[in-house]
């Protein structure tokens, strides 16, 4: 069973849109329509016959780019801090693992030392009883 999955398929709505949106904030789709936004918006501002609409220095775009990333920053530090939660839990469940692991080692640990001992007793019997 997949903890991570099953995690995923509980949560909110915002949790979840908040997650996708900062998996296409991260892609490569992302960042070539960015591109591609940007590129259309300057040459059209540059090279427009009629109307430039946000002339050099591109005031307009700067004010879009500044929105864009004050709606952009808290969405992914949402998405952030519930992987960190997501990280912290796996911690938790990695130790509690590893504490079963050892209990269960040193539980063995004693029964082999006992399997040992009983085979020495038995060899020293034996022993005694051959003189």
């Amino acid at each position: 069973m997949d903890n991570s999955r099953d995690s995923r398929e509980n949560l909110s709505l915002e949790k979840k849109s908040a997650d996708k949106f900062t998996a296409f904030l991260g892609s490569w789709k992302f960042l070539i329509f960015q591109t591609i936004f940007f590129a259309f918006w300057i040459i059209l501002n540059v090279v427009a016959f009629t109307k430039h609409w946000d002339p050099f220095p591109f005031i307009l775009l700067n004010l879009v780019v500044g929105f864009q990333a004050a709606y952009a920053a808290p969405i992914i530090l949402m998405s952030d801090n519930r992987a960190a939660e997501r990280d912290r839990k796996k911690a938790a469940l990695d130790l509690a693992t590893d504490r079963k692991a050892e209990r269960e080692i040193e539980q063995l640990q004693e029964h082999l030392k006992r399997i040992e001992s009983e085979k020495l007793d038995k060899i020293l019997e034996i022993l005694k009883s051959g003189k």
